[in-house]
């Protein structure tokens, strides 16, 4: 009796009845290449049926995810970093840098901190969506702490949102750079209120008091990160004596 190279479980058919695996390993061909390719655009379809009902009926479609059908979206931690890839190569190929993406205030400059936010959004945005997204859903969860969902369906919902807002910011870089006109930080505010509107409709898009707890739970969660981020930065520069505190 052949045994699962996958589990080692026993195996009398085609397929393994313990983790399903089949049998045979089949011979990577042409008919491979073109499953691989099939499944390839399958994927395509379900990208565009994720983007069509975040942009359409957000708060709905990640309901729908999460009580009803998962089969037609895309995964969404697969979503968050499928778009955050598409943000990249948009943001290195029209050479961005976080001064284009901050507000530019005459206070003394943390370079360590400025070295994280440039790690964290520029360089590796599908890491930083992933930690934020749990970081946002915590907060989300305190302010909904009433609500049935738990911690981690919260967390599908900020991945959804946050890939579609990267897919925005990767819109407005285009825009920016094809108009030459400064796009991104008054744009980024639409995205925020879709982020909110995201928010309130996944509990309930009846109740308006649902977008304003969403409002906060989305400033407060940023906020809080950002005074971590400057905290640790100006730390790290004290002690390297990069900054000196007066």
């Amino acid at each position: 009796m052949d045994t699962c190279k996958n589990c080692t479980n026993p195996v009398t058919g085609n397929y393994c009845s313990n983790c399903g695996q089949s049998a045979k390993m089949r011979r990577i061909d042409k008919h491979y290449i073109f499953k691989e390719i099939g499944d390839f655009f399958c994927a395509n379809k379900g990208l565009l049926y994720t983007i069509k009902g975040m942009l359409l009926r957000p708060g709905k479609s990640v309901r729908q995810f999460v009580a009803e059908d998962r089969y037609r979206f895309v995964k969404p931690i697969t979503f968050v970093i499928i778009t955050s890839l598409i943000y990249t190569v948009i943001n290195h190929f029209f050479q961005m840098g976080i001064k284009d993406y901050t507000i530019h205030l005459d206070t003394p400059e943390s370079l360590t901190t400025n070295l994280i936010m440039e790690w964290i959004i520029i360089k590796y945005p599908g890491y930083f969506n992933i930690f934020m997204g749990f970081f946002i859903a915590f907060w989300i969860k305190l302010f909904f702490r009433k609500s049935n969902y738990n911690l981690f369906e919260i967390f599908i919902l900020v991945c959804f949102v946050t890939g579609i807002t990267s897919l925005g910011t990767s819109v407005i870089v285009i825009l920016q750079k094809i108009t030459s006109l400064d796009l991104i930080q008054p744009l980024n505010l639409l995205l925020i209120i879709y982020f909110i509107w995201a928010t309130g409709q996944f509990f309930g898009e009846k109740i308006a008091k649902n977008y304003v707890k969403a409002s906060l739970a989305y400033m407060v969660g940023l906020l809080v990160f950002g005074i971590s981020v400057a905290i640790i930065g100006t730390i790290i520069d004290v002690f390297n004596g990069n900054l000196q505190i007066t």
